[in-house]
């Protein structure tokens, strides 16, 4: 068993004590190596000892826990976050594939993402560099306006995509594959309704159950064998009658915004 050596970072008591309590009855391959209130305590825990996981609150008084990913990057630490809300930051977190926990904890989810934290340690613990992840998490969190960047869990370690080289998303039951403007396609355990709640809305719609396209790669679209949206790669999509009104809204307001430009 691969012992992970933790600390929590968290300006409430409660959840402190809470998530200790949890972790010791429940995950006994975490060892709990410090407990901070603040970033800046948490600071110090890390610089004086190797650390693997850090539990990790959003809002705290004082410094946003988000302040502590440039140290969590620098000692290679992996990062669970917990928190009770803020939708920006769970979508950013969402999108690079990264853990989080709602408060409440609940005591599965709690196992689950710890298991696969230690995954992923395994998998990687002889790779130098920092985790990809957290810094496409930084970066989407500055602009704090639209997710640009995904992360796709790809073979046995992740795939950093820019949300411009998707062309189309295909439903997969419940999996997706996603089309890349290099012919490159991934399949992903995600449903389609995740990617329409992490993607730039203005940029791409959901023509069909099935499908959901980049306006950026829509070359056409005519009714003459039904309405249909020809792709800049040379595929065409059934656009569905359900979903031909939001489809025709959005390429108002997409043209409309490519004009202003």
């Amino acid at each position: 068993m691969t012992v992970l050596k933790a600390i929590i970072v968290d300006d409430e008591e409660f959840a402190r004590s809470s998530l200790f309590f949890l972790l010791q009855q429940n995950c006994p391959e975490v060892e709990i190596t410090g407990i901070a209130r603040s970033v800046a305590e948490a600071k110090d825990i890390l610089a004086h000892h190797a650390i693997d996981l850090i539990f990790l609150d959003i809002a705290m008084p004082g410094g946003n826990g988000f302040d502590l990913i440039p140290d969590a990057q620098k000692h290679n630490a992996a990062v669970i976050f917990t928190t009770a809300y803020d939708q920006y930051a769970l979508k950013a977190i969402k999108a690079n594939a990264l853990d989080y926990l709602l408060k409440p904890i609940d005591i599965d989810e709690l196992k689950i993402a710890v298991e696969k934290v230690s995954q992923h340690i395994r998998l990687f613990k002889n790779q130098n560099g920092n985790d990809e992840r957290i810094s496409n998490l930084a970066s989407n969190l500055a602009s704090k306006s639209e997710i640009r960047k995904l992360t796709l869990p790809y073979g046995q370690g992740f795939k950093m995509i820019d949300v411009d080289d998707i062309i189309y998303i295909e439903a997969d039951s419940n999996y997706s594959i996603v089309h890349l403007s290099n012919q490159e396609k991934i399949t992903v355990s995600k449903v389609l309704r995740e990617f329409e709640e992490l993607l730039p809305t203005e940029q791409f719609v959901r023509v069909h159950k099935s499908n959901i396209i980049n306006l950026n790669h829509l070359k056409e679209y005519n009714s003459k064998n039904g309405l249909q949206v020809f792709l800049k790669n040379g595929e065409s999509i059934n656009i569905s009658r359900r979903r031909a009104s939001d489809f025709f809204d959005k390429i108002k307001s997409f043209t409309k915004a490519g004009s202003d430009h």
